[in-house]
């Protein structure tokens, strides 16, 4: 009998009555009816049933189903059993499924997809099709379904010789396809992410070839050169070893290709027509402007610069010329004609490069690889780290980014994308002629005529033509550039009873009596002036006071905090100031200024904001904002935890959120705007307030994201604190540092910043404080292995959280606690502590700390050798961790279980948990955390006979351990003494 692997014959179209049925055969044989599972009867019964579902509706003869149950020697009553089960099966199946004829039996009239088997076979020749179309992307998505369809072993449990022989076929082609998909992942740049799966993969098939060769790419593209070459040598001495043979010459060639390190291993061979399905096309452009006006020649030359990227390595275009000049508006122009050419997405940040700040490359690029689509927990936290993988996903897409307002070559080098078919807009001030390969244009302000067209088309042409010789000296009045005709326009625009020669004498009592200036400065002012000037009462005052506030753009809800005034209210200013074109609403329910439009807010709102305590006002009153939705963030996460409490009283009401979900896209869409805030008050009378916002924001310094600016923050409060004399403000500031530093992995400066931050609060009277930096102290000494002075910090702790009724911080303290417990041997204390903190946690309803209690109590377990016990635990912290957006955390936890498959032993399982820890931790964490991971791995490696590259791990580990000088190094020696080649 045949009915392994093939495409599928045409299957007529079902009833709704067969569409009902289902049947399973890749994994146990089963069938359901709407849904509701089918007692199918006996092992022999299944058999039947699956030998007649691989025939796929073709009859199998009475003798051919005796051979596939019971072999060449079948039972005396081998047809009258067979003719048992086929009437039973007919009595529980639909009528007119399975039919007789012609001595035989067959399945017939399935409806489409009633058969997993018929469901991989669609998906995998679609996949075949697509990927000879050079769609990568669709036919990784249809392998991805296809092979979801297995669950488990092919036909477990299933009878019969017939039977066996399938079983191998079905794994081999699963095999197969996988092999397929994790090839595509590749070409994906889905390198790092691959390795997880290769190293399980090739411990369960060692023997496998086309297993390794993928391991050894993957490895090496993800930089880890030396693994790669392990995994070659570890698989000739196994094939020596087990089949006499050495690897077949592709797994030659390509240990050949990475030993000359040949560049074109370092990219995928054959990019992808389309992005992979699953992936974003993004679509940030800012609306362009319905009345945009002349730069014909420069749209023209940027336009064909954008179309000579295909067949090329990138396009690059950089615009520069003076503030207000209309660099933005050309490019965004441009850059909505070239849409069509770069079908996979287009991206826009504004580099904030004329302003006090400039937007720091790595955050703008994990703000783009979030908007491909990366997840956050695959987004490292380095800047080389985010450019490769920014260029790894671009790769084999078209897409166009847009870089407006960049502060210098420096800033935009990182944020290019580097490959075929993708194309740059950059906009300055300056002129980039350090951008190697860059098209450099220069934009002057308008000429007569486009300045006049310009103010024509905003102002109309009827009241421009009635009055032309006015309307030039209005445009030369702007000095021709773009944003002070708008401007002024506007103005006019929405004042029909205003002649445009009423306009031209405002302008020109205005400029008289600015300072002098130059003069485009003076046209850009004056226009300003004039705009300013014809505000109404309510609206001149929010131009004023929003200009104050730094960060790159400000959300409604910021904004009406801002003004003190309701949402609804605070939306008609908003938009009203958009309309006259002194604010640009950035994205629904956020807006921005013109840099040259905050510079002059803020000259407004220092001259004519009376007293100066209004200005102050204002900024107390965005930092309460920030500071009661952080806390309420905080709470909502930490249901029972006293921190709140203990937080400066703010006078304005924050945002309330339905869940906890909701409250952390908050938190991590409003960082950049918060920490920025945070920033801008420390000098200030509000530094108080400042320290607790960073505090209740101490998720932001896990997220991997912003851990670098939110440790830049806590480094400015901490030094403001410090002139200010402020030691209650200082600790709180060392503590929301020392943590950040512990998160990073730099423990002596963790350890520092959080003994300062002791000794401040017991002269303070801050008695919270003085508990958080106990338990701090007492982690950072497990993490360097001073056991007794980390016992007393975390006793310390434990006291001060029940002084302070902090039931939440007295079961950190006990969790922790249990680590040195289990350091020092005591383990079944280390168990108790641990339960003891978990079950206060769950009492609270604390999910993301219950997490982890959880994680301290399946290390604990783990060292007692309840290793079931241990995972379970370990496995509820991870998803918690996952869904908490916890990086660092999901990373340990999956290093965790890594150690708990490696007790068991199940070192496949460790081995890929491992591999998975590295890849969320990448660029966090810091290098102690990596070196553990990489010591775990290195034994793991060894035990599925890959030993060669778990020297490798276990020398990349003893590098970074002895780099920080950690006692660890010397164990890590030991292992590889007896390994040492000479």
């Amino acid at each position: 009998m045949d009915g392994g692997p093939r495409v599928p014959e045409q299957r007529r179209p079902s009833s709704s009555a067969e569409a009902a049925l289902r049947f399973s055969v890749l994994g146990p044989v089963r069938a359901w009816r709407e849904g509701q599972p089918l007692n199918t009867g006996s092992p022999q019964q299944r058999a039947l049933l699956a030998a007649l579902l691989l025939r796929e509706g073709r009859t199998a003869t009475a003798a051919e189903l005796i051979d596939a149950l019971w072999g060449p020697e079948p039972p005396s009553q081998a047809l009258a059993a067979v003719r048992t089960y086929a009437s039973r099966l007919r009595k529980i199946l639909d009528p007119g499924v399975l039919v007789s004829e012609s001595g035989g039996y067959a399945v017939r009239g399935l409806g489409e997809g009633a058969l997993d088997l018929a469901v991989v076979q669609d998906l995998s020749a679609e996949a075949e099709k697509a990927r000879s179309g050079g769609d990568l992307g669709r036919a990784r998505e249809l392998l991805g379904r296809a092979l979801s369809q297995w669950d488990g072993e092919a036909l477990a449990g299933v009878p019969g010789p017939y039977a066996d022989a399938h079983r191998v076929r079905l794994d081999e082609w699963r095999l197969q396809l996988l092999e397929s998909r994790l090839d595509m992942d590749l070409e994906q740049g889905c390198h790092a992410e691959a390795v997880s799966e290769l190293t399980a993969l090739t411990a369960a098939h060692p023997l496998r070839e086309r297993l390794r060769e993928l391991l050894m790419l993957a490895l090496y593209r993800s930089g880890r050169q030396a693994e790669a070459l392990a995994v070659y040598a570890d698989t000739r001495r196994l094939l020596g070893e087990e089949l006499g043979v050495d690897p077949r010459p592709g797994l030659r060639d390509l240990q050949q290709r990475i030993l000359q390190a040949d560049p074109a291993l370092a990219e995928p061979s054959s990019p992808a027509a389309d992005p992979p399905a699953t992936l974003v096309r993004p679509a940030q452009l800012p609306a362009t402007v319905p009345d945009f006006t002349g730069r014909a020649g420069s749209v023209t030359e940027l336009s064909e610069v954008l179309a000579s990227a295909e067949g090329r390595v990138m396009a690059v275009s950089a615009l520069a010329g003076i503030g207000g000049v209309g660099k933005t508006t050309l490019a965004v122009h441009v850059a909505h004609q070239a849409r069509s050419s770069f079908p996979d997405g287009q991206l826009y940040v504004d580099l904030q490069g004329a302003g006090p700040r400039a937007a720091e490359p790595e955050t703008v690029l994990g703000s783009f690889l979030r908007a491909l689509g990366t997840p956050d927990s695959a987004i490292p936290d380095t800047l080389d780290d985010r450019a490769a993988l920014y260029r790894s996903v671009l790769d084999g897409r078209r897409v166009l980014v847009l870089l407006d307002n960049a502060k210098d070559a420096a800033q935009v080098r990182p944020l290019l994308p580097g490959t075929e078919g993708c194309a740059a807009l950059v906009t300055s001030r300056v002129r980039m002629v350090d951008l190697a390969g860059a098209h450099l244009v220069d934009l002057d302000v308008m000429s007569p005529d486009e300045a006049l067209q310009l103010f024509t088309r905003i102002v109309g042409a009827e009241r421009v033509a009635a009055e032309r010789e006015a309307a030039l000296d209005v445009v030369a009045a702007c000095g021709f550039l773009p944003l002070a005709i708008r401007i002024a326009a506007s103005r006019l625009a929405a004042r029909r009873t205003w002649t445009v020669s009423v306009l031209a004498a405002k302008l020109g009592d205005e400029r008289r009596r600015l300072d002098e200036l130059q003069a485009g400065d003076l046209a850009v002012k004056a226009t300003f002036e004039l705009g300013y000037g014809q505000l109404e009462p309510a609206q001149a005052r929010a131009f004023r006071l929003l200009g104050l506030a730094d960060g790159p753009d400000i959300s409604l809800a910021a904004a009406a905090a801002v003004l003190d005034l309701p949402a609804e209210e605070t939306e008609d200013l908003l938009e009203a100031l958009v309309d006259t074109s002194l604010l640009e609403s950035a994205a629904p329910g956020r807006y921005r200024f013109h840099d040259l439009v905050r510079l002059y807010a803020r000259a407004c709102a220092e001259r004519d904001e009376q007293p100066p305590r209004e200005r102050e006002a204002a900024m107390s009153r965005l930092l309460d904002f920030y500071l009661a939705t952080a806390a309420g963030v905080y709470a909502l996460e930490r249901p029972g935890d006293r921190l709140v409490d203990h937080l400066a009283t703010p006078d304005h009401p924050g945002l309330v959120f339905a869940d906890r979900h909701r409250a952390q896209d908050w938190l991590y869409a409003e960082a950049v705007s918060l920490l920025a805030c945070v920033r801008q008050s420390a000098g200030s009378g509000l530094l108080v307030r400042a320290v607790d916002v960073l505090w209740a924001a101490v998720d932001l310094a896990e997220s991997g994201t912003n851990s670098k600016e939110y440790a830049g923050v806590a480094s400015t409060l901490r030094e403001a604190a410090r002139r200010a004399e402020d030691p209650r403000a200082e600790a709180r500031a060392l503590i929301t540092l020392a943590y950040a530093h512990s998160v990073t992995g730099r423990f002596d400066l963790a350890d520092e910043e959080a003994g300062r931050a002791r000794e401040l609060t017991t002269a303070s009277v801050d008695p919270l404080a003085s508990c958080w930096s106990s338990n701090i102290l007492g982690v950072i000494a497990v993490y360097q292995s001073r056991h007794d002075d980390g016992e007393a910090h975390l006793t310390r702790a434990i006291e001060g959280f029940r002084a302070c009724d902090d039931r939440p911080g007295e079961a950190s303290a006990l969790c922790n606690l249990s680590r040195i417990h289990l350091a020092t041997g005591r383990t079944e204390s280390a168990v108790t502590l641990a339960r003891q903190g978990t079950e206060m946690y769950d009492a609270m309803g604390h999910a993301l700390k219950g997490a982890n209690g959880r994680y301290a109590l399946g290390l604990a377990l783990t060292k007692h050798g309840a290793l079931t016990e241990a995972s379970a635990r370990l496995q509820e912290a991870l998803e918690v961790f996952r869904d908490s957006r916890q990086r660092m955390w999901e990373g340990m936890s999956l290093f965790r279980l890594a150690e708990v498959d490696l007790a068991a032993p199940r070192p496949g399982q460790a081995a890929a948990n491992a591999e998975a820890a590295l890849t969320v931790l990448r660029g966090i964490g810091g290098d102690w955390r990596r070196a553990n991971v990489l010591v775990v791995l290195g034994h793991a490696l060894h035990g599925i006979g890959q030993s060669g590259r778990g020297q490798v791990c276990w020398r990349e580990a003893l590098d970074l351990f002895e780099a920080l000088g950690a006692p660890e190094a010397g164990s890590v020696r030991a292992l590889l003494q007896p390994l040492t080649v000479t």
